[in-house]
């Protein structure tokens, strides 16, 4: 029988993930199984089971098509009459590497309390640094 957790039962680790020369959708549905926590043999679907992810260089992110940073747009709308606005992806990458990953990554978890959860253990960081070395097991070669 399958064994199910709750979720006081589930181990957190934290996973840094370095973007750098990686295509951006392949890294995106990585990220998205480990928030989930589907690589863990405990996995229990309505329990959030996942680990902290923290994404370093995700401005050096890579994407495949030829001309997707100016053809590719996100747009998003407040409601009123004519307030659509749009951003190019190549735009996103240089400014806001953060949003473009959490909104990629939304895009794959559940679209429910539990998955606005997952979604909180997500950090990104445009640069190589980050503020989690406390958290973060150093490996042991």
């Amino acid at each position: 029988m399958t064994k199910m957790v709750n979720s006081a039962q589930v181990e957190r680790d934290w996973i840094v993930l370095d973007a750098e020369g990686k295509t951006f959708g392949r890294l995106v549905t990585e990220i998205a199984t480990y928030l989930r926590g589907k690589h863990k043999p405990y996995f229990t679907p309505h329990v959030d089971c996942g680990d902290h992810v923290i994404v370093i260089n995700a401005s050096k992110v890579k994407f495949t098509g030829a001309n997707k940073l100016d053809d590719k747009q996100y747009h998003r709308h407040s409601g009123y009459f004519g307030s659509v606005k749009s951003e190019k992806l190549g735009e996103l990458v240089e400014k806001n590497p953060e949003k473009l990953f959490k909104l990629a990554t939304r895009g794959m978890l559940p679209k429910t309390k539990l998955g606005r959860a997952m979604l909180k253990k997500l950090r990104v960081y445009a640069g190589g640094e980050h503020p989690h070395t406390a958290q973060v097991k150093a490996k042991d070669n």
